[in-house]
């Protein structure tokens, strides 16, 4: 796990979110509290969010959006061609870094070890050290509020901010919807 955010990704009824909070720590030093650390990629239709360093945020991104270029938007085998490419690079593959990537299709968990994982309940993926926290509260508000996904994006990370010391309630989301 990073000491360094939280992202979370929701995707229901043809709408996925990505919400990120804003804070960048280094050791026990907070040196900004409004990061962006989400984008929109290929157009606005795909939804990407990163836990990691920030210089290395913006290659992976590029990385992945020449992929996705590559694949006509394809989300599905632009995180396969993602994963052998980050495992390939020497430099690449020693990053500790970890991305969520969404459309209201399909999600995605992607990581520097080339791991592609789709999450078991195809909806609510969660990475960095407030990740668990914000996937949690997440599971909890869909069983049992009933909150657009939007909404219930921003309530799970409030409640990761509240929870994790490297997490803060400057949020930023984006959402996608079909057409």
């Amino acid at each position: 796990m990073f000491e360094a955010t939280t992202i979370l990704g929701y995707k229901a009824d043809g709408v996925a979110v990505i919400g990120g909070d804003g804070q960048v720590t280094f050791g026990n030093t907070v040196l900004k509290g409004n990061a962006t650390k989400i984008r929109t990629l290929y157009n606005g239709k795909i939804l990407a969010g990163f836990a990691g360093s920030t210089a290395d945020a913006f290659n992976l991104f590029d990385m992945f959006e020449k992929i996705l270029e590559n694949k006509k938007g394809n989300l599905l085998k632009s995180v396969i061609e993602f994963s052998k490419e980050w495992r390939k690079d020497r430099y690449l593959r020693r990053l500790e870094a970890m991305m969520i990537v969404l459309n209201t299709k399909h999600i995605f968990i992607l990581s520097g070890t080339g791991d592609v994982v789709e999450p078991e309940d195809g909806k609510i993926a969660a990475i960095g050290s407030g990740g668990n926290f914000a996937l949690s509260a997440a599971r909890a508000l869909e069983r049992h509020a009933k909150l657009d996904p939007k909404s219930l994006v921003e309530e799970s990370l409030k409640i990761a901010a509240e929870l994790c010391i490297y997490t803060n309630e400057n949020i930023k989301i984006l959402t996608l919807e079909d057409k």
